[in-house]
């Protein structure tokens, strides 16, 4: 079993900076893919980021590229997300997962384990 927690969330002004990280524990041996997803109010949650096999490909939804980078730091078996110039419109919880094959810029129901949540507000 895997489980994953998030942290890092919070409220800051637009065109503020946020780090989230993601720890993973249990089995994870076989991880192919790790994601970021973002659920905004009264929406469905979607892709916001995606890193494949420890680094050697990364996704982003054009709404975040250029702000926000995913990456990982497979000592820790973390993945991070750096969420730079912050809109209003990145307000949602955000949530980690873990997919074990497949392509990993995919819907959420794909993957296969998934973190708790952490907050993000931007006003």
């Amino acid at each position: 079993d895997v489980q994953l927690v998030e942290s890092g969330g919070g409220s800051v002004q637009a065109g503020g900076s946020l780090r989230l990280s993601c720890a993973a524990s249990g089995n994870t041996v076989r991880r192919n893919c790790m994601g970021w997803f973002l659920q905004a109010p009264g929406k469905e949650r979607e892709g916001v980021a995606a890193i494949y096999n420890g680094g050697a490909n990364t996704y982003y939804h054009d709404s975040v590229k250029g702000r926000f980078t995913i990456s990982p730091d497979n000592a820790k078996k973390t993945v991070n997300l750096e969420m730079n110039s912050l809109k209003p419109e990145d307000t949602g919880m955000y949530y980690c997962a873990m997919k074990r094959s497949g392509t990993c810029w995919a819907a959420p129901a794909s993957y296969d384990s998934w973190g708790q949540g952490t907050q993000v507000t931007v006003s």
